[in-house]
């Protein structure tokens, strides 16, 4: 079937979208592509699980306390925000290392970084060597996130691009269990190993991804930058259309990609001062600097880093219950948060936000009155009540906050720009997890449930922020939204090359490739 030009480019793309009903899992190529993306680029955020839900068990292990003196409050706070200010002093190299070496090189980066850190942390003999272990493992941590991050929304077939963006966060929680459970086995061993084992633990996602990227192709899109578009036509014939390098889904794709490409080029050159230079990307960029601060300071770094803490305040003070609350809750976002990114994709970025937003507020106020009636009275019930709204917080936060982040900002920002723009979300989101864990738990220890009042006002200027300021970028294609701000008359030229190019119905590819297995032998020349 040609595409022609009576229809617009991006109708023509989703007609063929429509029409394709073959599932995932039918096509062994594509099947094969998102089997190697769980190890190599959504299975990342297993780290960040790992090392949030492993803070909260060690601190629950009695050796680990002894070990290292006791740590509370200010001293407890620099152990877990030292994570966050690695990322912090990493972000300004992330995007030159991404954009620069492609997003495959960034993650291996990443990982390999990470792993120095686990191993430092692992052999740890003082305070000192552990604090850079785990700067370590926070400096690694942003290369390896925003490389997959972008590269799952580059790489991923149109169809499933928004679920697979979302299942990124998801894996959070399967670092999150591991963690929660080996420090619930190890908690009462009488050595120190009972907090070294978690430790080296750590390591195995980073493993992975040095293991298995080596089987995962770059980023099409990021090739074609590169002016290697024989080599990313090739991919997503490969893996969008089962080797045929006829498709006229492949075809129109790639016309997407290359002049939309072509034109953002002509619009910026993509330097950190440009990226400010218009209204349209200043919106961007208010808009994922308010992302990054809403998924930490919306409640959520209470739970993750001082959940023990939390416990304490009201009245449960046995270890092992603690820990298994810990796991219990961690097992349960997983369900949640899993189901969410399966199904939540489906429904309008913004409505999900504000739904998310809405809840968070009303459920942490709930929380909040009920740590203030068990401080005054000692209530049980009011205890069970906080351990209640802390499961209901759960899949609220998860609903758009842990579902929709990186899908929506791979939506929100063109190629050019999406690497510095996940950065900037991630530089204030590390930030704001720095601040989180260094004064957390100074306010917990101070102030006791009057800290969580604070949140409460947050939460209640993000629906007012959502409301006003978010765009809608659901049932569109990167292409679609690459100019989502910056007015219809470029959006016309967008189109009108696009169909030139379709019209000409010219393969990037030599004469001689035309067969359907000549998708992989172009791949593996390069």
């Amino acid at each position: 079937m040609a595409v022609g030009a009576a229809a617009p480019a991006n109708d023509a793309l989703n007609r063929l979208l429509a029409e394709d009903k073959v599932p995932w899992y039918r096509k062994r190529n594509l099947a094969m592509l998102y089997l190697v993306m769980f190890p190599t680029c959504i299975g990342i955020e297993m780290t960040s699980g790992f090392d949030s839900s492993m803070m909260n068990g060690l601190q629950a292990v009695n050796t680990w306390d002894e070990f290292f003196n006791h740590p509370r409050s200010t001293i407890l706070g620099l152990l877990s925000a030292l994570y966050s200010l690695g990322s912090i002093c990493s972000l300004p190299f992330v995007p030159f290392v991404t954009d620069r070496f492609g997003r495959r090189m960034a993650i291996l980066f990443g990982s390999i970084i990470m792993i120095i850190g686990a191993v430092l942390q692992t052999t740890s003999q003082d305070f000192a060597m552990f604090v850079i272990a785990r700067f370590l493992l926070g400096f690694g941590i942003p290369f390896a996130i925003v490389a997959a991050s972008s590269m799952i929304g580059e790489l991923a077939y149109p169809k499933e691009r928004a679920r697979m963006g979302s299942l990124f966060n998801a894996s959070w929680f399967i670092g999150a269990i591991v963690a929660a459970g080996v420090t619930l086995g190890t908690f009462e061993m009488p050595t120190n190993w009972g907090w070294r084992i978690p430790s080296v633990l750590q390591v195995i996602p980073s493993l992975l991804q040095v293991t298995f990227i080596w089987f995962l192709p770059e980023s099409p899109r990021w090739l074609v930058a590169k002016g290697r578009g024989e080599e990313a036509y090739a991919i997503l014939a490969k893996y969008h259309a089962e080797g045929d390098l006829n498709s006229e889904l492949v075809k129109l794709e790639f016309a997407e990609i290359e002049n939309t490409l072509a034109l953002e080029k002509e619009q910026a050159r993509g330097s950190w001062r440009e990226l400010a230079a218009s209204p349209g990307m200043r919106k961007r960029i208010l808009i994922c600097s308010f992302l990054g601060l809403a998924t930490q300071w919306s409640g959520n770094g209470l739970t993750s880093y001082f959940l023990a803490r939390i416990l304490d305040n009201v009245g449960v003070h046995d270890n092992r219950t603690k820990n298994l609350i810990n796991l219990a809750m961690t097992c349960w976002g997983f369900v949640n948060a899993t189901a969410l990114a399966l199904t939540v994709p489906r429904m309008r970025r913004r409505t999900a936000y504000l739904i998310c937003t809405v809840a968070l507020t009303a459920i942490f106020t709930g929380w909040t009155i009920a740590s203030a009636r068990y401080a005054i009275t000692n209530s049980l019930e009011a205890s069970h009540a906080v351990i209640a709204f802390i499961f209901l917080y759960s899949p609220c936060y998860n609903l758009a906050f842990n579902a929709l982040t990186y899908t929506f900002l791979v939506e929100l920002f063109p190629f050019h720009a999406r690497a510095k723009g996940i950065a900037i979300f991630q530089w204030w989101s590390r930030a704001a997890g720095f601040f989180n864990q260094f004064v957390n738990p100074i306010g917990i220890a101070n102030v006791g449930w009057k800290y969580y009042i604070s949140y409460c006002v947050f939460l209640l200027f993000e629906v007012f922020f959502v409301y006003f300021l978010f765009p809608e970028t659901s049932n569109r294609s990167l292409e679609e939204l690459a100019f989502l701000f910056e007015g219809e008359k470029v959006r016309e030229e967008q189109q009108k090359r696009i169909e030139e190019q379709v019209l000409e119905d010219k393969l990037p590819v030599s004469d001689n490739a035309s067969d359907k297995e000549s998708a992989s032998h172009i791949e593996d020349r390069h």
